[in-house]
């Protein structure tokens, strides 16, 4: 990840005024006007800016930049014993990190255990006295609502951008394969080193983790203006697991029990392997079979099963389509499992 320092960022910024008149005691003769912008002096505690500095002054404390030997990234303090939720992205294979308090203070960090299924991990420093964060319920968020996204974008630590909440109920894809379920999409910048750290409302809480931001090669790079976010209860419910247990015992995620592939220049989804005594495994499906359909949806490919997987339900009976090597056809029901950790 490339960074760039706040002294170099700002010594790339200038202002430059042009047009103005002259010290002298003339007035000005057909030039530009130039208008004086004064502060405007203290905020009012009810105004939109006073809630944007309260939420920002209680959400900073508890947002930190994580440091490892192939990047940096964000997280956010889970609790008061020194564990930080984050991405796996983030974390990557690392095992230690340095984190680094918007007091900047630091500390090393060591992993309990990552997630990569839902992009969520947790880091853990011990003896610094951190200030947990806030979350809130992300089930109750509403498209237009106003978000804060805060964390390192750049390594520009204790950034803020604002946006609203543009929609819920997300499903979209990151590089790595995995799909990612009912994540906050959000117009609030979301850059390099953003990823990890906090999604809040307008009173300081903190609704989602700011994980990817969308792209569109055939225009060459990011579509500004659109985020997503890893809604905070799923966070906080895998977090939680991870800290208890070391990994994830209930992801919640709908469980086929293959391994699965693309194929080229034909309809469906190749299933590679079969985990023994896995839904497919009992369910009759076997390794050579072509997925056409899952519950009653089209599979053209492997991202198409994945989306269709990511919104159904543990323990859900769904009738799956498979096209056999011998070029026959038949229709198995295979009861979903638990997407294991």
């Amino acid at each position: 990840m490339r960074v760039i320092s706040a002294a170099g960022l700002l010594a790339c910024i200038a202002v430059a005024v042009s047009g103005c008149a002259g010290s002298g005691s003339g007035g000005s003769s057909g030039g530009a006007t130039v208008t004086t912008i004064t502060t405007a002096g203290a905020v009012s505690p009810g105004s939109l800016q006073g809630s944007f500095e309260r939420a920002i002054r209680r959400a900073a404390p508890s947002v930190v930049e994580i440091r490892s030997s192939s990047g940096l990234g964000s997280g956010i303090v889970l609790d008061a014993k020194g564990d930080i939720v984050t991405n796996a992205h983030v974390v990557g294979a690392g095992k230690s990190f340095t984190v680094v308090t918007s007091a900047g203070r630091q500390y090393p960090a060591s992993l309990v255990g990552s997630f990569p299924p839902n992009d969520i991990a947790v880091v853990h420093v011990s003896g610094a006295r951190l200030r947990a964060a806030t979350f809130a319920d992300s089930s109750q968020l509403r498209p237009g609502e106003i978000v804060l996204a805060m964390g390192s974008p750049l390594g520009l630590q204790s950034s803020v951008t604002d946006g609203i909440v543009s929609a819920v109920g997300r499903t979209v894809s990151e590089p790595n394969g995995f799909t990612l379920p009912n994540v906050i999409q959000t117009s609030a910048a979301i850059n390099p080193g953003n990823s990890g750290g906090a999604l809040v409302d307008i009173e300081g809480r903190v609704v989602g983790i700011p994980t990817l931001a969308a792209r569109d090669e055939q225009l060459g790079g990011s579509a500004p203006g659109i985020g997503f976010g890893i809604a905070s209860n799923t966070a906080t419910s895998l977090a939680g697991q991870i800290v208890a247990h070391g990994k994830v015992v209930n992801s919640h995620r709908a469980y086929l029990g293959v391994q699965i592939g693309s194929l080229t220049g034909a309809n469906g989804v190749l299933v590679v392997s079969v985990k023994p005594g896995g839904p497919a495994g009992q369910a009759g499906i076997r390794a050579g079979d072509v997925i056409v359909r899952l519950d009653g949806h089209s599979t053209p490919s492997a991202t198409a099963l994945e989306d269709i997987l990511a919104n159904l339900d543990v323990g859900k009976s769904v009738a799956v389509v498979l096209r056999h090597q011998d070029g026959s056809s038949s229709t198995v029901t295979v009861k979903l499992g638990s997407l294991p950790g």
